[in-house]
């Protein structure tokens, strides 16, 4: 696993996975790597091929805006890997030292979450510990309120033995989205020790989770449906919002509510009289 903010790594990766027929590359049939050669991004972006070779190597000194948003539109990056690529870039060269992360929420905030009895909500940092939830989320993540404070991580949750991924009926694509956040917070929080922790926790327990973040694929998955398994009330397809926090905290809202008139909304009811 490289480190959590490895440009070199992460350019390697990305141009691995460009087909050069697919930027106008023309290839010889003895061709024995796959993606772009190093040469073939360097004149894609308009660099020299020692310059990026430098930066992929860690040598180069900070590269300008301009060379970055080159070399995002040759690798085809979308906003979220854009945006990953220039955090790398800036963390090389002045990495922000370990801050301290709040691991309980504004009593303010709380008074939300408990206003919110009618639908799951839950309150997570960038590591995806679980730092407060409602009556109705602690019931569709199995029981939260049976589970430890310290062990309340989504990211163990649906990769190590023993968590609690069979809530999720598409466990694959919650994987794949999980990897993308915490990647995403790697480059943002880089100097969480934390967080560093977990991703060599999760590197170490799950080979999934290893060849997903040998992907290199970065992001936020912001809003979508999201599809539970439960136990009493069966599967439920239910709507997410994700709202960050202003504060600089790194914790952000979660909500989680049924489209209106149909069964979802149904069974949501139910969950929420559940008996806890």
């Amino acid at each position: 696993m490289d480190d959590l903010g490895d440009l070199g790594a992460f350019l390697q990766s990305r141009r691995a996975r460009v087909e050069p027929a697919s930027v106008g590359v023309t290839v010889g049939a003895r061709r024995r790597v796959s993606g772009l050669r190093r040469e073939e991004l360097a004149q894609l972006a308009g660099v020299s091929v020692d310059y990026y070779t430098r930066l992929e190597q860690g040598r180069a000194t900070q590269p300008s805006e301009q060379v970055l948003d080159a070399l995002s539109r040759a690798l085809r990056l979308d906003d979220a890997a854009r945006g990953h690529l220039h955090r790398l870039a800036r963390l090389r060269h002045h990495r922000p030292p370990p801050s301290h992360y709040p691991t309980e929420i504004r009593p303010q905030l709380r008074q939300v979450l408990a206003a919110l009895d009618a639908f799951p909500a839950l309150v997570l940092n960038h590591r995806m510990d679980v730092v407060a939830y409602n009556r109705p989320a602690g019931l569709l993540y199995g029981d939260l309120d049976t589970v430890p404070a310290a062990e309340r991580n989504l990211a163990r949750a649906v990769f190590l033995d023993g968590g609690r991924g069979h809530v999720y009926v598409d466990l694959d694509a919650c994987r794949a989205d999980t990897v993308s956040h915490l990647r995403h917070a790697a480059g943002e929080f880089a100097g969480d020790p934390e967080l560093a922790a977990l991703i060599g926790e999760l590197s170490i327990g799950s080979r999934r989770f290893s060849e997903l973040w040998g992907a290199a694929d970065v992001g936020v998955r912001s809003h979508g449906p999201k599809r539970f398994r439960h136990p009493m009330i069966g599967e439920i397809t239910l709507h997410q919002e994700r709202f960050v926090l202003p504060d600089g905290s790194g914790q952000e809202l979660l909500t989680l509510t049924a489209e209106p008139g149909g069964t979802d909304e149904d069974n949501l009811r139910l969950l929420a009289n559940l008996d806890g």
